[in-house]
């Protein structure tokens, strides 16, 4: 059981809070859709139904991890050029310094008014200054600051599980990271800090941005199981609100031709059983139930385009291929719950995120 973190309680005068495929050419989908059965908001952020409603975007809250590095600020970076525009996303930047390990507890039993020891307090300092940064990077992008929260927390446990217990809260719609990066905090977003978020974060969608990410058009990874038209409630959710999202459509024979579709019941618990009657269509990979989705939330219908099948051995790679084949800098991907055992799917989610270059990853699930 982790010991409870310490949060450094005020907010400063400068706001950092101390605490069946067609055949020939791509497919887009017809402008006339039927009137949605019902608004939701992401089923996966928050685990149910929501006050999202027709014509109105409610406010979405994003955290940010900042830990100083250069890969940390390429995430700032993808923020701004997705959503610099979106009034309705609302981004909460966390750095966390980690007392744990510095060998420096003995201050406290000498004197017990100490609130930090003096290299935490340094640290500490530090990092206000990077989420400082970090604010005027995102202004200067376009951001308004008024959409931007800061906090410096002080924390007796390692970097990853105080990030991996703000994401957990419930207040989130997703997670953002950055990759291969040390920070000058003194934690690393490459080994052991990602890695545990990537395995333990499946209560809120993560979102791994590698390298400087320069399209706004998304890939959608297709298959016939919940966890993938999770994934395109999640993007629907999120990128509804903006009328120039681009969404590509992808299933890739390869990894799905072998595997069974899952039973329509196993989605009505999510959708209800009306909504799976009328859209599903698990006999062409739910093509047309993502797409639904998507345009329920408000994407344009002629921003959504179906790929043509490709095969190719390495699936992973071939996700990769067509992204940058189409323009795309994120690629999203439904997963398999933690507790399930891991699947076909869930192998390809982690070699495209150890073979992702100048990619964002959405892993949803």
């Amino acid at each position: 059981m982790l010991s409870v973190a310490h949060v450094v309680p005020l907010v400063s005068v400068d706001g950092i809070a101390r605490h069946h495929q067609p055949s020939g050419n791509n497919t887009q989908f017809p402008e006339k859709i039927p009137e949605p059965t019902r608004w939701r908001r992401s089923s996966t952020a928050l685990h149910g139904p929501c006050n999202f409603c027709k014509g109105k975007h409610m406010e979405k809250k994003i955290l940010v991890a900042v830990d100083g590095s250069p890969y940390s600020l390429n995430s700032i970076d993808y923020l701004a050029l997705l959503f610099k525009d979106d009034l309705s996303i609302n981004l909460h930047l966390h750095a966390v310094v980690s007392e744990a390990g510095t060998g420096q507890n003995w201050m406290y039993e000498v004197d017990p008014l100490r609130e930090h020891a003096p290299l935490t307090e340094r640290r500490r300092i530090t990092a206000e200054k990077f989420l400082r940064d970090a604010r005027a990077r995102l202004v200067r992008n376009g951001f308004a600051e008024n959409r931007v929260t800061l906090a410096a927390e002080v924390s007796h446990v390692q970097a990853a599980p105080s990030i991996h217990r703000e994401a957990s809260r419930g207040i989130y719609d997703a997670m953002v990271i950055g990759r291969r990066g040390m920070g000058k905090v003194g934690e690393l977003f490459v080994g052991s800090v990602s890695a545990f978020l990537i395995d333990r974060c499946h209560d809120v969608p993560l979102w791994i941005i590698d390298g400087e990410v320069t399209s706004s058009r998304f890939l959608l990874a297709v298959h016939s199981t919940p966890q993938s038209l999770l994934a395109a409630d999640h993007l629907a959710y999120i990128a509804g609100s903006h009328p120039e999202s681009e969404v590509f459509l992808y299933h890739s024979n390869v990894l799905f031709g072998s595997e069974v579709p899952a039973a329509p019941v196993e989605f009505h618990e999510i959708w209800g059983q009306e909504w799976c009657d009328q859209y599903l269509d698990l006999d062409n990979y739910l093509f047309y139930a993502h797409a639904q989705l998507l345009k329920e939330h408000g994407v344009a219908p002629n921003r959504i385009t179906q790929l043509n099948m490709e095969r190719n051995l390495n699936v992973s790679r071939d996700l990769i291929k067509q992204a940058k084949k189409h323009d795309c800098g994120t690629i999203v991907i439904g997963r398999r719950p933690r507790e399930a055992a891991k699947s076909l799917f869930g192998g390809v989610s982690d070699r495209a995120l150890s073979q992702a270059q100048n990619l964002a990853l959405w892993l949803v699930g």
